[in-house]
């Protein structure tokens, strides 16, 4: 197992009998190092062997949906699998398991919802009669007050003058009108409801209606279930006309009605009915809740194992659905791309099969000869896995690629680190970094989230960033932007005064070192720089913008450089491993000419300038490279840009065979691609013996040029000849391909040119984007001396009170989580992350290749019912 190149495949050919089809499937599962093919594939999903086994897997998936939301509202715990044998069942028996369970738990669910219907309806019922009963009792009280008063008043002004009022004829009282009977309704409706209620009661009665209500609480609503606000209502009517629409309208607002006798001796009857069902409804409801507990734990005991062993079934039929069958009916045939490391196990897993199903025959299992371009199989580990996901996002490697994921290890976090180099932030981001690792058992049985499942899949890639941040920070002299002294004191010191060898007390007393700001400071010892990292010395001075600048900005040059080199030499081993020596003249020499011409010379001059302390404007030199070739010191008024003896000479050459490099990574490859096709074409013309290369049972390794040449797989790029063969991955020439396609020698021509232009472009704009390092860098330098300078120091050179100082604090740390800690990571994460996919993966990964995704019970028992 390796993870530089992908894990060597084959593809073979399993006949397997019938009768021990599912368990031969079974046991390839739980090996899972077989991807199959689908040899079935102009079937549709209705028309295969076993479509109706899965439409009842389908149909099982669903039971057990239902039974484990019924649990998840019961609040049962769900039993984890412990073992293969936890709740193993026959297929039918299983089926008819579930089908009983779910006949079952829907007839208590169904008596339970009538028995709490009932039950809350019988719970309104006894408030209406209660709340109601005190409207009419209050009514009776004030009319019988009524009638007393008016029976009195009545008798002393009869007695004092006779009533004008009254009719002057008896035959009067024969027109009076007849009084209509009145009528109520009565029942409960919520709150929320009650003022459009009555409104609508009034204009539709146009007032000839009275209402009465009161609150009586949180109430468990009959139809729904669930607890509302509710109050209990009488409305009282005349007329039939009007009883029909007080019964509309309550209706319509979805109030429950409640009979309501008038008589007081029915009321109490009634109540005392209501009281006497509740009691019996109590009770049956515990005996219910209690039975249909006890199903929903003991399907909780084997819910689990139920489900993977329904995922199970339903991913062997799905696998099985792949397999062709013979006309016999009595053997299926697959074909199964396979690691060569993992054959040994998968036969092993073939004859505990046949053993296991009692087959007379055992599975026939032997490699194919294929043109196909086999899967990418990266063997991972938890540490790598991460590190590995960054670089398929962009593209899976083709077959036996050159990883970069192995770099990536190292140079993905490090380029992060010079972005964000700090030993505070550092430190914080480790500590976070720490927390994720140690507790990933425990928080691995927990659903995180988008987010922090996010960071918890990438905790190796955090825990390895915070520590380049904290080397970075040793480097940069920088602990949430204060100076260090970890390493000693300045080297620097007044160039009069020896004895002065603080830089703060120099910058503040200017008179105690005039020299300072004239000439500035001088080393102690000369030759004995600083032990590590950035002098203190230049912390707070004037220059130490430009100093850093400068020192970053070519530190960046450097790693890009270096980067970019280390891609195009990765392509060398691709080409070297493909046998592709055409690539390796025409592309590999000349792309190492150009680079290491133009951006490697000017690294050198960098490290010669740090190591000799030379004042050369590298930025002049490089830009009259080109401008003035053969002039270096600007014809005598710049002397200190040349650096040592024939370096116009140098810069001649290099120049000159920069552009020399061009034209041959243009011209020569299509040329002789071309020459190589008319060969093969007036070979083809005529009739000869096979060589013994071309007879041989065995993987032809494919190269960059046939993909484009034409062959049987077009512009793919992959495999023109047997993938592997029993053999293993034996060599073979790349440019003396057997691929039978036309070749268009005008799009080979363009495909070189573009491969051309965007190396040449390329390298000046991927050198210039390596500068990101730098600003990024300052950036964060910047941000975090802003923070602390002008947050925390602010408030306390200020001489604000302990309180002020607290928030002063509070907001300093706020910020440096929120903007430096958060935003400014997820920056120089992105960043680093372009500069590894753009400016060093172009140089050699080509990307197009396809993920190796066996039939593995591991990744089924993981994904959703």
């Amino acid at each position: 197992m390796e993870l530089f190149r992908s894990e060597e495949m084959q593809l073979c050919q399993l006949m397997i009998p019938a009768e021990a089809a599912h368990d031969t499937i079974t046991a390839l599962g739980e090996v899972g190092m077989l991807q199959f093919k689908d040899l079935n594939a102009e079937r549709t999903a209705f028309q295969r062997t076993y479509a109706n086994q899965i439409k009842r897997c389908d149909e099982m998936a669903r039971q057990l949906r239902f039974f484990t939301t019924e649990v998840e509202k019961a609040g049962i715990l769900v039993a984890p699998r412990l073992s293969s044998e936890q709740g193993a069942m026959d297929f039918d028996a299983l089926e008819h398991k579930l089908a009983q369970l779910e006949s079952e738990l829907l007839e208590l669910n169904g008596n339970s919802d009538r028995l709490h219907r009932s039950h809350n309806e019988l719970l309104e019922l006894q408030l209406v009669l209660e709340r109601a009963g005190t409207f009419f009792d209050d009514a009776r009280s004030s009319a019988d007050r009524a009638q007393r008063e008016s029976a009195t008043a009545s008798y002393v002004d009869s007695a004092r003058t006779p009533d004008i009022g009254a009719p002057l004829l008896e035959s009067a009282q024969a027109f009076e009108p007849k009084s209509v009977q009145l009528g109520f309704a009565a029942g409960t409706i919520p709150v929320e409801k009650l003022a459009a209620f009555e409104r609508l009661l009034f204009r539709a009665t146009r007032g000839n209606m009275f209402l009465k209500h009161t609150p009586v609480g949180s109430v468990a609503d009959p139809a729904s279930g669930e607890r509302v606000e509710k109050s209990v209502f009488v409305v009282f009517f005349a007329g039939e006309r009007a009883r029909q629409k007080v019964l509309k309208i309550c209706e319509a607002f979805s109030a429950n009605r409640y009979p309501f006798p008038e008589d007081l001796t029915r009321q109490r009857q009634m109540n005392a009915e209501v009281n006497s069902r509740l009691r019996e409804l109590h009770t049956t409801l515990e005996a219910g809740d209690r039975l249909r507990e006890g199903v929903l734990q003991a399907i909780a005991l084997t819910l689990d194992a139920w489900s993977i062993q329904v995922r199970r079934e339903k991913g062997i039929y799905h696998t099985l659905n792949k397999l062709s069958v013979d006309v016999t009916r009595k053997v299926l045939v697959a074909e199964a791309w396979v690691p060569l490391a993992a054959r040994a196990r998968v036969q092993d897993a073939l004859r505990t099969a046949a053993a296991r199903a009692s087959s007379a025959v055992g599975t026939v299992f032997q490699p194919v000869v294929t043109y196909e371009p086999p899967p990418t199989f990266h063997q991972t580990s938890k540490t790598t896995a991460a590190f590995q996901g960054i670089v398929d996002a962009y593209g899976i490697a083709r077959y036996r690629e050159a990883n970069p994921g192995v770099f990536t290890i190292i140079t993905f976090p490090f380029l992060f680190a010079v972005m964000f180099g700090d030993i505070g932030h550092g430190i914080l981001m480790l500590m976070f970094a720490l927390l994720l690792v140690l507790r990933e058992k425990k928080l691995m049985k927990h659903d995180l989230g988008d987010i922090l499942g996010m960071m918890f899949g990438g905790r190796y890639i955090i825990l390895l960033m915070s520590i380049f941040s904290i080397f970075t920070g040793l480097i940069y002299n920088e602990m949430f932007s204060v100076v260090t002294t970890w390493f000693g004191n300045t080297r620097f010191a007044c160039a009069t005064d020896a004895s002065l060898t603080d830089p703060v007390q120099i910058m503040m007393d200017r008179d105690s070192c005039p020299s300072a700001f004239i000439t500035g400071l001088e080393m102690t010892t000369r030759g004995q720089p600083f032990a590590f990292g950035v002098d203190p010395a230049w912390h707070g001075t004037r220059t130490e913008l430009s100093y850093l600048n400068s020192l970053k900005m070519k530190m960046s040059i450097l790693l890009g450089v270096a980067q970019m080199n280390a891609g195009i030499i990765l392509s060398y081993f691709n080409q070297r491993y493909y046998s592709d020596m055409l690539s390796t003249v025409c592309e590999f020499i000349p792309q190492m000419i150009f680079l290491n011409g133009l951006f490697g010379y000017l690294c050198i001059l960098i490290v010669m300038k740090w190591a000799t302390g030379s004042t050369a404007d590298l930025y002049h030199t490089l830009i009259y490279m080109f401008l003035n070739p053969g002039d270096v010191d600007c014809g005598g008024k710049c002397p200190e840009n040349k650096m040592f003896a024939g370096q116009a000479g140098l810069q001649v050459f290099l120049l000159i065979i920069c552009f020399i490099s061009v034209p041959c990574m243009l011209l020569p490859k299509p040329l002789i691609l071309k020459k190589r096709h008319e060969k093969r074409s007036q070979a083809s013309a005529s009739y000869g013996l096979l060589s013994p290369d071309d007879n041989a049972f065995r993987f032809q390794r494919f190269t960059d040029e046939e993909s484009v040449s034409g062959g049987e797989l077009g512009t793919a790029g992959h495999t023109r000849a047997p993938a592997h063969g029993a053999n293993g991955g034996g060599g073979g020439g790349g440019d003396h391909g057997h691929g039978d396609g036309e070749f268009d020698f005008g799009e080979v021509m363009v495909h070189q040119m573009i491969h051309t232009i965007e190396f040449v472009l390329g390298a000046v704009s991927n050198t210039a984007s390596y500068l990101r390092l730098w600003a990024l860098s300052l950036a964060h330098s910047q941000l975090s001396s802003v923070f602390y300078d002008r947050l925390l120091m602010g408030s306390i050179r200020g001489g604000g009170s302990p309180i002020a100082i607290f928030v002063a604090f509070f907001v300093f740390t706020c910020a440096t989580l929120g903007v430096l800690m958060v935003m400014e990571s997820l920056s120089a994460f992105l960043h680093a992350m372009r500069l590894h996919w753009v400016e060093f993966q172009n140089k050699f990964y080509h990307g197009d290749g396809y993920q190796f995704t066996p039939f593995s019970f591991e990744t089924i028992d993981k994904e959703p019912l």
